[in-house]
């Protein structure tokens, strides 16, 4: 079967991967955040939570390249994502995997057709070679069969996963989500959280999620960053199930508790 290449760093899992230090975003004179220090281990699930309006996908578009910083840096292992060079920085990002909100899908291809899009920029494969990689990456995600079926003929929750088979088309190093349980089901939800677990299992990838959805945040995360609009920077990081426990700050204290009683489950499982 044809493989689109991968590109895995030989650093075991639990080692720093992202490494944030002293990131200022800003619009003009304008500071959204400031003074954001953080570490995302290899492997980590990561969460980017706060309130409404924090700065939460801001940060998520800082750390794939789509807004430079104010101040500071952003590192992946030993290279220096905001001062690499143009070829330095295109081969990092082939190692990036994005779901966007709306899964981004190209309406007018079908859905072998989106997932084959980045194994076809990046790759020498041939079209069947292709098809066959999309197939693969489609049936990861639950879609086996769909391969010829067009955006506005599948479901909302089915349009996030068709986005999450052409995240993990190129086998990515880093999985980035921006609230990816956004207008989805309480069901579809929670497939999808047991989805990014399968898939972190399976690819050895790090991921980082930005999401406000508690069961969500509970279920799949191991390591966090709190962002606060009030203070304009981070009031703490972290396991969030640890922070929700032991956690002193009244602002990470009432996101982390609101609904507690029917996210038990979640935080107990």
């Amino acid at each position: 079967m044809a493989q689109a290449p991968a590109h895995k760093a030989a650093i075991s899992r639990g080692e720093p991967h992202i490494l944030v230090r002293d990131l200022t975003m800003a619009y003009g004179s304008f500071v959204l955040m400031r003074d954001l220090n953080f570490t995302v281990r290899r492997g980590d699930i990561f969460i980017i939570m706060g309130g409404s309006g924090c700065g939460k996908s801001t940060l998520l578009r800082h750390l794939i390249g789509l807004v430079e910083p104010a101040k500071g840096e952003i590192l992946y292992g030993n290279i220096n994502f905001t001062k690499a060079d143009e070829s330095q920085r295109a081969a990092l990002l082939r190692r990036f995997g994005v779901l966007y909100q709306g899964g981004a899908l190209w309406s007018s291809m079908t859905l072998a057709q989106n997932v084959a899009l980045p194994l076809a920029e990046f790759t020498d494969l041939t079209p069947s070679q292709l098809r066959e990689i999309a197939s693969l990456k489609l049936a990861l995600v639950g879609l086996k069969g769909f391969e010829d079926f067009y955006p506005s003929q599948i479901s909302g929750g089915m349009q996030k996963r068709a986005g999450l088979a052409r995240a993990i088309a190129l086998d990515p190093e880093v999985l980035f989500f921006d609230e990816p349980s956004a207008g989805l089901d309480p069901i579809s939800s929670r497939l999808l959280d047991d989805l990014i677990l399968e898939l972190r299992a399976s690819l050895g990838a790090t991921i980082v999620v930005v999401t406000h959805e508690l069961a969500s945040l509970f279920a799949i995360g191991n390591n966090s960053v709190f962002l606060d609009a009030e203070s304009r920077t981070m009031i703490a990081s972290g396991d969030p199930k640890v922070l929700l426990q032991t956690s002193t700050n009244p602002t990470v204290r009432r996101f982390l508790t609101r609904g507690e009683a029917t996210n038990g489950a979640n935080v107990d499982a």
